[in-house]
């Protein structure tokens, strides 16, 4: 990354430290509000739009299902009154007229709603039928439950995987800046974390929620059917359950915001650590990095302690209220059925949609930490998504007849703080075949004009031409499938050393190896034509020490290859895509001297008749080049060759004679 991106990263990151500490949860505060929770939820059900089919399913064998199972209570109530009416049948003479019994008035009118016949017991063929049929409307209804399940799963993983795909196309569309701002486990966080706790979070409660609301609307049915008193008395409960689950999730909904949050910055700081391990131990840092580490696992703690307990909250007084309700039906249900005007059946069966009633009520509360927190997931995930773009691509691109790698800077500026400036009015013309060289000091912005070239980033004035194209005015792909670039940083993946020399051949313009002129990737390259870049780039002689040679698989860390090895091996990936420009950013930097000086001869052959940036701090590397430009606070301030440079005893000469002078100069 350039040194301005350096500069502009560290701008980002000088923010105000969060105070730390396991005490600290106690009177904490998250230090950033939630986005409004109802437009986040309806944002995220709209994702679920695709899959309205599969929905549909769920809905109508959800309702099946509950229907189904809120017919049983009433069926089982009539086998419970057939045993009754059995019962008492049984106790009396056959023929005994009912209405001559010496019963009060509180026994007649509690035997009236008994449906028997003196001399005659329980007729269990009657109570098996019922109980038959009950086995069959359970088991039918279970059978919905599953195949609802099975669909609304479909739907999740459906909708969580275009989730996925919608973030890896805006990952490619986010400009370089986002990246230079974010820390990259951050990112990681939010494309992994946050989306399979969205797809949890879904699957988990979708096909519930559904259920148990199904469930409320069935059974009040139900219930206003046998006793309309009692119904009402079932109703007093739901007030209370809004009330106490709009309050509770309130104060729950930014803890899980401050939850998500601090999963990703100790993600961020913990694939920090990993990738740095070794420069961690080198400066005895590893005391500091886990205090680090337990400071934001501390943070990690408190935030997800305090959001589960606040949402734990809303169970427990969800079932005391269905506790109490299930009291008043009891009581209200037996003076009911003692006054004649319900049967025990209708009752017993009151009772279980009572229960069924707060049940589903309960199950919706108990699952409100899991919706929040989905919904805190959800809005980092949008926020990634929201995130501006860079600029679109031109409607109707141009493309220059015949790339030859003619490329001009005229009056370019740019600046990352639109209060600094960076560059300004630079001016350049780099010829084809030519090296351009690009010295200077740290910070001057070297590889900030590269990275302008490459359209990583936009010049804030001015304008850049290929071939006398403007490069604005060109897909960007297009644009970059005509550059080779080997940076100081190198990047490998994982796989074997062939793939990854290979891969400076896949997905480019589809342009052929021997056109050399029209630039462009070579698709498909061969074995043998990976070999010849691998000797090209001095890459053929470690790797034929290596067991499995170039099938060796090497992981995205390069562990099994030196520094300087992986640094050969991205140089030979350039080689194979036989580019019309090359960007060479410190490509040396990581080689011994004598490698060095082999793959500057080879470079040497690869930039005939192509255009080069060679972006060097060894002055050695480039005194052949045939223009080499000295750049301090983003202007050129000299422009010449090496010798001609030198004569000048101006910039250059101090830079290189700071370089091969014998005596020591100290630096302050």
């Amino acid at each position: 990354m350039s040194s301005g991106g350096d500069e502009a990263k560290a701008a980002a990151s000088r923010r105000p430290g969060a105070a730390v500490g396991p005490a600290r949860w106690m009177g904490a505060q998250p230090t950033e509000k939630s986005m409004n929770f109802k437009e986040s939820g309806k944002r995220l059900l709209g994702r679920l739009r695709p899959e309205r089919p599969l929905i549909a399913g769920v809905l109508a064998l959800a309702t099946v299902s509950v229907t189904l199972s809120v017919i049983g209570p009433k069926i089982l109530g009539h086998a419970t009154d057939l045993i009754l009416g059995g019962v008492f049948g049984k106790k009396l003479p056959a023929g005994t007229d009912p209405s001559h019994l010496k019963l009060n008035h509180d026994q007649q009118q509690m035997l009236s709603s008994i449906h028997f016949t003196p001399g005659k017991g329980i007729d269990f063929g009657a109570v098996g039928t019922v109980l038959l049929w009950v086995a069959v409307i359970y088991a039918f209804a279970g059978l919905c439950g599953i195949v609802q399940a099975r669909l609304a799963n479909v739907a999740v993983q459906r909708a969580a995987n275009r989730l996925r795909g919608d973030v890896e196309d805006k990952l490619s569309r986010l400009p370089l800046s986002y990246y230079d701002k974010q820390p990259r486990g951050e990112v990681l966080s939010r494309v992994t974390n946050d989306i399979d706790n969205i797809a949890q979070t879904l699957q988990q409660t979708m096909s519930q929620i559904i259920t148990s609301l199904l469930t409320v609307v069935g059974v009040l049915s139900m219930m206003f059917y046998i006793s309309w008193l009692l119904a009402l008395i079932a109703l007093v409960s739901i007030p209370a359950s809004a009330v106490i689950a709009a309050k509770v999730g309130k104060r729950a909904q930014p803890q899980f915001v401050q939850q998500w949050k601090s999963t990703g910055k100790l993600n961020a700081h913990i694939e920090e650590m990993y990738s740095g391990h070794a420069l961690v131990k080198v400066f005895g840092r590893q005391e500091e990095a886990a205090q680090q580490f337990r400071a934001e696992n501390d943070k990690l703690y408190a935030s997800s302690f305090r959001a589960q307990f606040i949402s734990g909250l809303i169970q427990p007084c969800m079932m005391f209220i269905g506790n109490l309700n299930y009291v008043l039906v009891a009581v209200v249900g037996g003076l009911r059925v003692a006054s004649g005007a319900l049967s025990i059946g209708d009752v017993q069966a009151f009772i279980q949609y009572s229960r069924q009633f707060s049940q589903p009520l309960t199950q919706v509360a108990s699952m409100a930490n899991l919706v929040q927190s989905g919904v805190a997931s959800a809005e980092r995930v949008f926020d990634l998504l929201d995130a501006p773009e860079q600029s679109a691509e031109p409607e109707h691109p141009t493309r220059p007849a015949r790339v030859e790698g003619r490329v001009a800077f005229e009056h370019v500026a740019f600046r990352y703080d639109p209060e600094k400036p960076l560059i300004e009015d630079l001016s350049l013309t780099a010829e084809p075949g030519h090296t351009v060289a690009i010295v200077g000091p740290t910070g001057a912005g070297k590889t900030t004009l590269v990275n302008l070239l490459m359209r990583f980033y936009e010049p804030t004035a001015g304008r850049i031409v290929l071939d006398g194209v403007d490069v604005a005015a060109m897909n960007r792909e297009e644009l970059r499938a005509n550059i080779g670039m080997v940076l100081q940083d190198t990047w490998l993946f994982g796989g074997t050393i062939a793939e990854n020399i290979a891969y400076g051949s896949e997905g480019g313009a589809a342009r052929s190896a021997s056109d050399k002129g029209g630039g462009g990737r070579r698709v498909g390259a061969t074995r043998e034509q990976i070999v010849a870049a691998a000797r090209a780039a001095h890459v053929d002689r470690f790797v034929r020490t290596l067991p499995e040679g170039y099938d060796t698989v090497i992981d995205d860390e390069g562990t099994g290859v030196s520094a300087g090895e992986k640094q050969l091996i991205t140089i030979a990936r350039a080689f194979l895509s036989e580019p019309s420009i090359l960007v060479l950013d410190e490509a040396t930097s990581s080689v011994d001297t004598r490698t060095e000086v082999l793959i500057q001869r080879a470079m040497a052959k690869l930039r005939t008749g192509r255009t080069a940036f060679v972006i060097a701090h060894r002055l050695s590397t480039i005194r052949d080049a045939d223009t080499i430009l000295v750049m301090e606070d983003g202007a050129i301030v000299e422009q010449g060759d090496h010798a001609s440079l030198l004569e000048q005893g101006g910039a250059y000469a101090r830079l290189y004679q700071a370089q091969f002078a014998q005596a020591v100069a100290e630096v302050d």
